[in-house]
C-alpha cells in the first residue's frame, strides 16, 4: 500500500461545535494528512458527498436538526460503496446502547469525548489502512476481471475464426471463390442498417450472417452439388444443415454468436409458416434470420453454380418481390427492394419458394 496516497485521503470531520472541528483538523494535519475538511452543518457535508465522497468520516452524534444517526442513514442510502467508507463516531454520549446503535447503523469505530489525540491518530490510521487495502484488492480484482474478459474475448475470436473457416470450407465445394458468405455478411448488414437497427446489432449481423450455412459442412457432395431437384430423402437431409449449424454455433454467451445460432437455425423459415426446421410464422422468426433469408436467396440467384445459371438482377428482384408476404417478411423485402431502387407494387400470394442452394 502506498502511504503517500493514504496521507492524501479525503477526511471529513462533522461536528456542530466549531472548536471540536478545528481541533480534529489540526490534529490530523499535524499527522501529515492533507485532505481534511471540516463541517459544522451536516447538510452541507451530505451535499459535498454527492460530488466527492470522503474516504473516512469523523462524525458527532449529538447535533441539532440532523443528528449523527440520521447522517449515517442518509450516507448508507446515497453511497453505493458505503460499507467500504469507514465512519468513526466521536461523541460525548458514551452510553453502551448508543455505541451499539451507532455500530449497528454502519459506523466502524466509536470514541467518547474528550478524545485522546494519540488514540484518534491511531484509529484513523487503522481505518484508512483498511480502506486503502480494500481499494487495492478491488483494483486487483478488476484487473483480473479485465484479463479474464480479454482472454475470453480472444478465445471467442479464435472460435469465430475457426467457424468462419468451416463455413468457407463448406462453401468452397459449392462456390470456388468462397465469396458467397462474405457477400451475405456485407449485404445483410446493409439491409439491417436500412431497417434502422442500432449500429451494434448491424455489426453483430455483419459478423454472424456469413455463418448461416456452416451446417453444410456435414452434407455430402452428392446432395450439395446435385443438378436438378432433390429427392424427398435428399431434401430431408439437406434441411438438416440448419440444425447442424445451430448445434455447431450453440453454447456461446456472446450476443453475436447467439445471433449466428439463430440465423443458422431459422434462415429457411418462411413468413407464412411453411419453412423449416420449426415452421415458425411471421415475427416468431428472429429478425436477423428474416434479413439473411432475403439476402441469401438473392445472392444465390444472381450467381452461377454448377447446377444453375445466374439470374439477372431484375429477375432476382422480381422473385424477391413475388415472395414478399409468403417466404419473406414483407417489410424486410420492401426495404431490400428499395435499396435496389425498386418501389414494391405489393405482395403476392404465390407460395413457391427456393431454398438457399436454388433447389425448389
Amino acid at each position: 500500500m502506498d502511504l503517500n496516497s493514504m496521507y492524501g485521503a479525503k477526511i471529513a470531520v462533522v461536528d456542530d461545535e466549531t472548536a471540536n472541528v478545528e481541533l480534529l483538523q489540526r490534529l490530523l494535519e499535524m499527522e501529515g494528512y492533507t485532505g481534511v475538511s471540516g463541517y459544522t452543518d451536516p447538510r452541507e457535508f451530505l451535499d459535498s458527498c454527492r460530488i466527492l465522497p470522503p474516504d473516512i468520516v469523523l462524525l458527532d452524534l449529538m447535533m441539532p436538526d440532523l443528528n449523527g444517526f440520521e447522517v449515517l442513514e442518509r450516507l448508507r442510502g446515497s453511497l453505493d460503496d458505503f460499507d467500504y467508507r469507514p465512519v468513526m463516531i466521536i461523541t460525548s454520549d458514551d452510553d453502551r446502547d448508543t455505541k451499539r446503535q451507532a455500530l449497528s447503523s454502519g459506523a466502524r469505530d466509536f470514541l467518547a469525548k474528550p478524545v485522546s489525540p494519540v488514540e484518534v491518530r491511531l484509529r484513523v490510521r487503522n481505518l484508512l489502512q483498511t480502506r486503502f487495502l480494500q481499494l487495492e484488492l478491488q483494483r486487483h480484482a478488476e484487473q483480473l476481471e479485465d484479463r479474464v474478459r480479454t482472454r475470453t474475448a480472444e478465445l471467442e475470436e479464435a472460435r469465430l475464426e475457426i467457424l468462419e473457416r468451416l463455413a468457407l470450407a463448406a462453401e468452397y465445394r459449392d462456390d470456388a471463390t468462397g465469396e458467397h458468405t462474405r457477400r451475405v455478411g456485407r449485404e445483410s448488414a446493409a439491409l439491417a442498417e436500412a431497417l434502422g437497427l442500432p449500429s451494434d446489432q448491424v455489426e453483430d449481423i455483419r459478423r454472424a450472417a456469413p455463418l448461416h450455412d456452416v451446417g453444410k459442412i456435414a452434407l455430402p457432395d452428392t446432395i450439395l452439388l446435385k443438378r436438378g431437384s432433390l429427392a424427398e430423402d435428399e431434401t430431408t437431409l439437406m434441411r438438416e444443415h440448419t440444425t447442424v449449424g445451430a448445434s455447431i454455433l450453440s453454447g456461446s454467451r456472446f450476443p453475436m454468436m447467439r445471433i449466428a445460432e439463430e440465423i443458422a437455425l431459422h434462415h429457411h423459415e418462411c413468413w407464412d409458416g411453411t419453412g423449416y426446421p420449426d415452421g415458425l410464422r411471421g415475427e416468431q422468426i428472429p429478425l436477423a434470420a428474416r434479413i439473411v433469408a432475403v439476402i441469401d436467396v438473392f445472392d444465390s440467384l444472381t450467381h452461377a453454380r454448377v447446377y444453375k445459371r445466374a439470374w439477372t438482377t431484375e429477375e432476382a428482384l422480381d422473385e424477391i418481390e413475388s415472395l414478399a408476404g409468403t417466404k419473406f417478411d414483407p417489410a424486410v423485402a420492401e426495404a431490400f427492394l428499395r435499396m435496389h431502387g425498386r418501389v414494391p407494387a405489393g405482395t403476392a400470394t404465390d407460395t413457391t419458394h427456393l431454398d438457399e442452394a436454388g433447389h425448389e
